[in-house]
């Protein structure tokens, strides 16, 4: 049986969807129509019962189903160890990140990486902390980089880098030169902050909690989708918002931008390496993951040299 088949079949059963598979396997609708139709020929049987508005697996595709993923896996498996014979380094590495990470952390990584294994081709999707998680879980990506810890039982998580979020504004924003804001002051500042299923949102909003204040309680005037869009309506002068430290290296140094501390409270947090709990992992996702984690040694051995443009 056809290796490629058998990936849009497992595809289709699990999508209940020939429209989603498509969507998952970055091909045409046709396509995997053809390939569900050439398998079903070749097994002489029916795998899914079609209408309108639903696929189900038959009977057979039941039992094909079953022993398919097996397949796949040993597949997997069998060319990673040819791989690793061979030597050769090659293969395509799909990653998901969020949006701090993806935009201040991961490029500068990705730059290494690709001069080390230059055969390597790498797709990296930047988007929410929330919505890389639906994407590992769809396998739409192989690993996964988020800014905040989840509790999902088909999610394997380990913490790879640390961070910390302060309160950004332009610079002589407040009248008052003290660099540390307490929580009733804070109650009163006109607050941007990032859209929900955000890792940052969501670290903020635990560790207020803890410190006894709520979303509830804080003058919020903004919600927005990216870090960026927060940095350029911050420097406008509208409010401040919290943001990572590694996020707004560059406007310090230009003076566009300051940081400030909240009294008693730390919003220290990791970034995490996410996938999915029983895959097999790919030998670029390995590697990948192998040296991410040699980044983050160097990193914490080096912080005051802001290597990679992080501290």
């Amino acid at each position: 049986m056809n290796y490629e088949r058998l990936q849009t079949f497992i595809a289709v059963a699990e999508k209940n969807s020939f429209s989603e598979a498509a969507k998952k396997l970055f091909v045409t609708q046709p396509t995997i129509t053809s390939q569900i139709k050439a398998l079903e020929e070749e097994l002489q049987t029916k795998l899914f019962e079609r209408t309108t508005k639903t696929v189900k697996l038959t009977q057979s595709g039941e039992i094909l189903l079953k022993y398919a993923r097996n397949i796949v896996q040993l597949s997997n498996l069998a060319r990673k160890e040819i791989l690793k014979i061979e030597e050769k380094i090659y293969g395509d590495l799909k990653i998901g990140c969020s949006l701090t990470i993806g935009e201040y952390i991961l490029p500068h990584f990705l730059k290494r990486f690709k001069e080390k294994y230059p055969l390597i081709h790498m797709q990296a999707k930047i988007s929410n902390s929330t919505s890389i998680v639906h994407h590992i879980k769809d396998q739409v990506v192989h690993v996964g980089l988020i800014e905040t810890p989840i509790n999902d039982k088909h999610i394997v998580m380990h913490p790879i880098l640390e961070d910390e979020l302060c309160l950004v504004t332009k610079v002589d924003y407040f009248p008052f030169l003290e660099k540390q804001i307490t929580l009733d002051q804070l109650k009163n500042i006109p607050l941007i902050i990032r859209e929900n299923g955000s890792g940052t949102r969501e670290v903020v909003e635990q560790y207020l909690k803890r410190a006894g204040v709520s979303f509830h309680d804080l003058n919020i005037v903004m919600e927005l989708g990216s870090t960026e869009a927060i940095k350029a309506v911050v420097e406008s002068g509208l409010g401040a918002s919290f943001i990572s430290k590694n996020a707004i290296l560059k406007e310090k140094q230009l003076g566009l931008l300051t940081s400030y501390s909240i009294k008693n409270v730390a919003f220290n947090r990791h970034f995490y390496l996410v996938f999915r709990k029983g895959q097999i992992l790919t030998s670029t996702t390995e590697l990948f993951m192998d040296e991410l984690r040699k980044m983050a040694i160097e990193l914490e051995g080096n912080i005051s040299t802001n290597r990679l443009g992080v501290v």
